[in-house]
């Protein structure tokens, strides 16, 4: 690892990635498309109601995680925070799109619709320059007995 990865680096490859692996508490992880709200520290997510995720927060919020790990993004996370339901017409309107219209029958206004924010703790991941970058480090690594350098590495923190 050459280079410390910085904030603005995260987020700009979590931005080009359309999902990872959420869950809450001991919940089973399941895969979710996620929405990136840089300037909130968070990332927001559109599940149904009577979900095991929903159920989980109906109580009030509760500690996550969202793991990324993405080839093409070149990214690979392990993102910590905190999941909470949100009713806000405004902000579903704003995160809907063709991929969340997909899982319902009706648009935006389906009552069963429920938008969850996870605010972000920490983060500990790894940028890459992607397969072909590996492989020409890993074949340099074996010619020059040097270590290969994978990217770059970061353990972020976020909560205030």
């Amino acid at each position: 690892m050459s280079d410390q990865l910085t904030k603005d680096e995260f987020w700009n490859r979590l931005d080009g990635i359309t999902a990872g692996m959420f869950n809450v508490e001991d919940g089973r992880p399941v895969p979710m498309s996620h929405y990136v709200d840089r300037d909130a520290n968070a990332l927001w997510f559109i599940t149904a109601k009577g979900t095991e995720l929903e159920d989980a927060l109906r109580g009030g919020g509760k500690d996550g995680r969202f793991i990324v790990a993405c080839r093409h993004g070149k990214l690979y996370a392990n993102i910590t925070g905190t999941a909470h339901l949100v009713e806000n017409d405004a902000k579903r309107e704003e995160l809907w799109n063709a991929i969340a219209g997909a899982w319902f029958e009706g648009d935006q206004d389906d009552p069963d619709v429920q938008i969850v924010r996870f605010d972000l703790a920490t983060a500990e991941a790894w940028a890459t320059d992607g397969s072909a970058g590996f492989l020409y480090e890993i074949a340099k690594a074996h010619l020059t007995d040097a270590k290969p350098d994978t990217g770059e590495h970061g353990i972020l923190k976020f909560a205030a």
